[in-house]
Formats: C-alpha cells, structure tokens, sequence
C-alpha cells in the first residue's frame, strides 16, 4: 500500500506546473505590492521633501516656519532615500540601484565602449558612448543607458526593472 503524501493526481509532470502556476502568480503579488510601495513611497518623498520627513528631518520644516517667502525650490530626492523600497532585493529602487553599482563599476574598470548588464526579469541595459553633438570634439563625459525588456505598454512606470 503505497501512501500519497500529496493531494491530487501523483503525475509529477501536473505537480510541476501547478507548482509553477503559483510561483508565477506569487511573483506577480509581489511585484504588484512592490509597485504600490513604490508609488506610494516617491509620492511621500515628494510631498514631505521641502519641510522634512522621517528619513531626513525636519530641519526645513523649523527653518520654514521664520522665513516662508525664502524657501527654496525642493530638490529632488535620490535613489538611496527609498529606505522601504530598498529593503527588498526585487523592487524596482533595489534594481535601479544595482544597476547603477554595475555600471559604476563597469565605468571604474575601463569597460569603454559598451556595457552589458543582465537583470533578474530577463530585461538587459546597456550603456554606449553617445554620439558627439556638432561642434564637440571628444566623446560625452557621461554614458546613456537603453533599457530593454519583454513589458506591456501599461508597466512603463517600472522601466523593464522587475
């Protein structure tokens, strides 16, 4: 007599995709609740960036207070102020910023000409010299990114970065 420790047909081909059906369905969530940590995260930044928020104080706030006709335009917040969106490896912050190490380092190490860099979704970015405007004598001092994936036309928010 032979136990069946799992429900359902025994058929380890039907056990195979059921199982990847709910990887799938579990990685689509996911991105899903990253998107709108995200989205939510740079809407904070940006209302709370002129008087301070959690992540940088709120100095603006005090020194706004005497003076209101001086407040200066807000800048824009950076990449390493996503405190939540960087907690997870698989968010669309946590790949910006790989992506950004990789090319920095690819830069470091003399890679002139083109840079390659796979991403987890399958997209890849490369960095090329860009063509030289009229006039200019040598090549651009910062490189241009393309970034290329398999996305919808509705995901343009996330850039190709899954």
């Amino acid at each position: 007599m032979e136990s069946q420790g799992l429900r359902g047909s025994n058929n380890p081909k039907s056990i195979l995709s059921s199982v990847l059906n709910k990887r799938e369905k579990l990685q689509n969530e996911l991105r899903s609740v990253e998107k709108q940590v995200y989205e939510l995260e740079t809407s904070y930044l940006q209302e709370t960036n002129t008087f301070g928020n959690v992540f940088k104080g709120f100095d603006g706030f005090l020194s706004s207070s005497k003076n209101s006709a001086n407040i200066k335009r807000s800048r824009k917040f950076q990449l390493e102020d996503r405190l939540f969106s960087l907690s997870s490896v698989t968010s669309p912050a946590a790949e910006k910023m790989q992506l950004q190490k990789s090319l920095e380092l690819a830069k470091k190490n003399g890679k002139s000409d083109m840079v390659q860099v796979r991403m987890k979704g399958g997209g890849s970015a490369t960095a090329a010299p860009g063509k030289p405007k009229k006039g200019r004598t040598g090549q651009r001092d910062v490189k241009r990114i393309r970034i290329s994936s398999e996305l919808d036309p509705e995901d343009e928010d996330d850039l190709g970065l899954r």
